[in-house]
């Protein structure tokens, strides 16, 4: 039988006390048996926060204080560099654990040597009916938008990859980039929908002004970067299930996948089957198809192309068409894969 892997806890933490020492006693009560020591990286908390971690009676717990904000990315970066286990869990503290979801974990990694990180599900992800998703060697569903708040990575690939970039600050969107820098490295990132942890999201900085300039500077920064991850494809077809995706499609949608975009699929029922938590599936309604061409608010937002199967109807067709001309949209024609030539879709207008 295969030894135990080695795992660590790194829980950054600035203020919101209350927040912080509940997600601490739910991890020491619920995974001490699959962990070693839970490093607390405090982040100059003010008093309240720093004296409530001074009196955590836990012994596998290890407090350091650090002298200056350095914020969520370089927290972590100095706690993991504390750490020699062979994974880092990494937790938000304010997240709170109600099991034991380690072992899940890491079977799944086990199973995938190319798997760098898995998080659990829970209710950040309870807009996402996971039942609809492929499943990986370790029961995993892919995903190529790490979200950070809680995640059990390879300390190794941690280390090789620089951690979190500092340049994105005090937080928000360094967790994205580390994905993206991940993704395009060829290491796969996933979901375990057998695993659930809970997020408040907000516990140290709220949802107030100064979140707002985090988010909208961080957020630019990510997409200088990544331009491509605003890919937003519309796709529409008939009740043609995966199967049935002539070869080259599937490979044009890996592409947008990787680079960070998302695929709307608009089909005349639900899809059963989507390849990764990037694919959203849309039953063909009034309310469904505004929705989607409305998509408008932030320019990451929009739809960027159409793609269009032969079985898609044709007044949606015709809709969909005329609304892309309208907007300067691409519009591009998928063929069954007995007549792609080349390997090139035919391109119906620009």
């Amino acid at each position: 039988m295969p030894a135990k892997p080695s795992i660590d806890v790194v829980i950054p933490v600035y203020n919101a006390p209350a927040l912080t020492r509940h997600c601490i006693d739910s991890v020491v009560t619920c995974l001490s048996d699959s962990i070693r020591h839970i490093y607390i990286q405090d982040d100059a908390s003010d008093v309240e926060t720093r004296m409530m971690l001074d009196q955590l009676p836990y012994e596998h717990v290890h407090v350091h204080h650090a002298l200056k904000n350095q914020g969520f990315g370089a927290s972590v970066n100095e706690a993991v560099s504390r750490s020699d286990a062979s994974f880092v869990l990494i937790l938000n503290s304010d997240t709170m654990a109600s099991e034991d979801f380690l072992p899940l974990l890491c079977a799944a990694m086990a199973a995938d040597p190319q798997l760098a990180v898995i998080i659990p599900a829970g209710n950040d992800y309870a807009r996402d009916n996971l039942d609809r998703y492929m499943r990986e060697p370790g029961g995993y569903i892919r995903t190529h938008r790490l979200r950070g708040h809680a995640f059990l990575i390879r300390r190794h690939v941690f280390l090789e990859i620089g951690g979190f970039d500092s340049a994105f600050g005090r937080g928000y969107y360094e967790d994205i980039d580390l994905g993206r820098r991940l993704d395009l490295r060829g290491w796969h990132l996933g979901v375990h929908p057998g695993a659930s942890i809970q997020h408040e999201g907000g516990g140290s900085f709220g949802r107030g002004k100064y979140y707002k300039e985090l988010v909208k500077r961080n957020r630019n920064l990510y997409f200088s970067r990544y331009p491509n991850a605003s890919l937003n494809i519309l796709l529409l077809s008939g009740n043609c299930p995966l199967a049935h995706f002539p070869p080259d499609l599937l490979d044009a949608l890996d592409y947008v996948f990787r680079e960070g975009g998302y695929a709307h699929w608009l089909t005349p029922e639900p899809a059963r089957l989507l390849l990764c938590l990037q694919m959203r599936s849309y039953a063909i309604g009034l309310e469904a198809v505004v929705r989607l061409l409305l998509r408008s608010w932030r320019e990451e937002k929009r739809i960027s192309e159409v793609w269009m199967l032969p079985d898609a109807p044709r007044l949606l067709r015709t809709l969909i068409v005329s609304w892309a001309r309208v907007r300067g949209l691409k519009v591009l024609s998928w063929e069954w894969a007995s007549t792609v030539q080349n390997g090139i879709p035919r391109l119906l207008s620009k």
